[in-house]
């Protein structure tokens, strides 16, 4: 006769309710592509009934900033964790564990390259992209700790989460992952592109947020934090090329500084088309939907991508897509944007110019991007995400 199996009262099953710690960190400051997704992914994940939501900082002096920021429902539960020592630590070994700093709980998640050890829960690391592996010379020192970080996870047993296919293989490659540990799941899109879905036809006039130089009427909109990635002084050299032949087209820039930004300067300084190029710097989620909405094309010049919001983001807004083919961009635009090869700055201006200058081109890709960025919702993020921390809790 067999017997029945032992169960906890602490079991999860029993419960009912998964208990997940998620890494909210990237919430703090400027809101980058990271903190798009723990944003969009976090709103999404509070309205599951099955899971008992906690959120974590992993910082000394701006812990107290994160309660503004984090959806209603979801829990903040910890003691002050400063970030360097912790990350010093973590990559050293497993000590200290995060239910020191949040309690017992089934599933912690880190959203950031870095997942804290812990003495009982299981653990998921969302890998972003292998930027720091495949091109270190284009990270700061902040980020160059990530890789050995995810290799320590990975060897002690953590499930990885990545938003494409694409990394997925890499990290399997890469860091000897087993493949049955690693879980695909897409990103949503940021609210202000997906709600420029129910806005209606893009703007015929820049928005008021956007100077254009007086003999300009349209832009060129590149969007993301200036990092050496994203070749911003390469679409530079692109606008150019086309600029003489496209004269009432302006280039604006918009996004947060970053490692890239004395390269780029040096491109505009260079270009005879100067004056034409606006920056912006960093604009708001409240500004960026009108930005997008009023762009002739987006511009996605990009080296090597995991993800890649802004592409999504234009498409949702009925925003011609040109990028380059590299990384992940093929697999989430897929036939929503015209690619072009990366670094090859004539197949880049002539694409751009394609789409300035040909109505049929532009319309097809707004069509065809629009129904793509219907693909992907944060609603079926939270879905990848509750399956695979279901999954870990019940593998750990």
């Amino acid at each position: 006769m067999c017997k029945a199996p032992r169960v906890s009262l602490g079991d999860p099953l029993v419960r009912g309710r998964l208990r997940v710690a998620v890494d909210a960190t990237p919430l703090l400051g400027l809101r980058t592509g990271v903190g798009m997704f723990c944003a969009g992914a976090l709103g999404a994940l509070a309205e599951r009934p099955d899971l008992d939501l906690a959120a974590f900082a992993v910082t000394w002096r701006r812990r107290h900033l994160l309660r503004p920021l984090v959806t209603p429902g979801i829990r903040l539960v910890q003691r002050a964790m400063p970030a360097r020592p912790l990350h010093q630590a973590w990559r050293r070994g497993s000590f200290p564990p995060i239910e020191w700093f949040v309690g017992p709980v089934d599933v912690v998640h880190g959203t950031n390259f870095v997942v804290p050890p812990a003495s009982g829960a299981a653990r998921v690391v969302t890998v972003h992209d292998l930027t720091t592996v495949r091109f270190p010379q284009m990270c700061d020192d902040a980020t160059a700790m990530f890789p050995a970080i995810v290799r320590r996870a990975v060897a002690e047993g953590a499930w990885v989460h990545t938003p494409s296919q694409f990394v997925a293989d890499e990290v399997v490659a890469e860091f000897g992952a087993a493949p049955e540990r690693v879980r695909v799941v897409h990103h949503g899109i940021p609210g202000h592109g997906r709600g420029a879905l129910s806005r209606g036809p893009q703007r015929s006039a820049p928005p008021a947020s956007v100077f254009l130089p007086a003999e300009t009427q349209r832009y060129i909109l590149a969007l993301g934090t200036v990092e050496p990635r994203k070749d911003l002084p390469g679409l530079v050299r692109a606008f150019d090329r086309l600029a003489h032949d496209q004269p009432d087209v302006a280039l604006v820039l918009a996004g947060g500084p970053g490692w890239g930004d004395d390269a780029l300067a040096r491109a505009i300084s260079a270009s005879p088309w100067r004056h034409r190029i606006v920056r912006l710097g960093y604009v708001d989620d409240e500004a960026l939907g009108d930005v997008l909405a009023g762009a002739s094309v987006l511009a996605y010049p990009s080296v090597y991508e995991g993800f890649g919001f802004p592409p999504l983001e234009a498409m949702a807004a009925g925003v011609p897509v040109v990028a380059t083919a590299v990384g992940a961009i093929p697999e989430v635009a897929g036939e929503g944007a015209l690619l072009v090869p990366p670094g090859d700055i004539d197949a880049l201006a002539a694409a751009l110019a394609d789409v300035l200058s040909h109505t049929e081109i532009r319309d097809a890709l707004i069509t065809r991007g629009r129904a793509r960025a219907e693909l992907f919702s944060w609603t079926s993020c939270a879905e990848g995400l509750a399956d695979l921390y279901a999954s870990a809790a019940g593998g750990r």
